[in-house]
């Protein structure tokens, strides 16, 4: 399958090209195309996957392509790029965030709906190795979980949505449900999100990166009778299974996660946005 790639500033998309391309874990499925400018990175790019074509504007791929993935940094140009492939189709894999706005995201799988195309969306997190034995080992009667993780209120890349997404995802994993309303507090460096789902406490613990490094991922869950704990960690080819779960939607056109798994992540991560945009303002 002929796939093109938008968002080229990630370093997904060089991990993406690598495995696809380079390794060619799918055998004949992949990238032809990058959507972006004519500068050195792209054509770094194109050079390590041997893609011939690069071009500024996505919408001149419809119909030349099987299927999309959307890797921007900043979610708030998801929307633009996905619709209309959706709309057209094809089927879309926005990597994480879905959007910077729950309107945003809803539009996206909106446009899916309409163009009978399957959509998928979430953080590479949720899908390592150690995320897989958290919730294959979570306690009985869950209580409360807590994720810790970096992420940067003041982001150029729509705020604490970009790395948010991250702990947000794992947390939908591990405590599915309809999420609550959040609670949000500032305390140093880390926003501390709050809120229910399910009868479940969840608590979000976004640190703010230092020149020096970032906090690793955590995560604790809680039950009635015992409790589980764990870094979540990512080695080098922590994208792949993240990666070979929209291989698996291309083949079946089956979408892995339902639309409320995908949306709930950016509805915490938007009330968190719009709190902390409000708290500066009052100051």
């Amino acid at each position: 399958m002929r796939i093109a790639l938008v968002g080229t500033e990630n370093s997904h998309a060089d991990e993406i090209i690598r495995h696809l391309n380079a390794q060619q874990i799918a055998g004949d499925t992949r990238v032809v195309a990058l959507v972006g400018a004519d500068d050195e990175r792209n054509h770094r790019l194109a050079a390590a996957g041997r893609i011939t074509r690069i071009v500024p504007t996505a919408v001149e791929l419809l119909g030349d392509v099987d299927a999309l993935i959307v890797t921007n940094r900043d979610g708030a140009l998801h929307r633009e790029y996905a619709v209309p492939f959706l709309e057209a189709g094809v089927p879309v894999w926005v990597d994480k965030p879905l959007a910077a706005s729950t309107a945003d995201a809803q539009a996206i799988l909106d446009a899916a709906k309409r163009g009978g195309a399957p959509v998928t969306s979430y953080s590479a997190v949720r899908w390592v190795a150690d995320a897989d034995t958290l919730a294959r080992n979570s306690p009985e009667e869950l209580q409360a979980i807590t994720i810790t993780g970096p992420a940067d209120p003041d982001s150029e890349y729509s705020g604490i949505f970009f790395y948010g997404i991250h702990a947000a995802d794992l947390a939908r994993r591990l405590a599915p449900g309809e999420p609550g309303p959040v609670e949000v507090e500032r305390v140093g460096s880390t926003v501390v999100v709050r809120y229910r789902c399910d009868g479940v406490l969840v608590t979000l613990q976004l640190v703010k990166p230092a020149e020096s490094g970032r906090v690793p991922f955590h995560a604790e869950l809680v039950g009635r009778t015992g409790l589980v704990s764990s870094d979540v960690r990512l080695d080098s080819e922590y994208v792949v299974p993240g990666l070979k779960v929209f291989l698996r939607m291309l083949a079946t056109r089956e979408q892995p996660l339902d639309d409320a798994t995908m949306l709930a992540p950016i509805t915490v991560l938007e009330q968190t946005h719009t709190i902390l945009r409000q708290a500066v303002q009052e100051v």
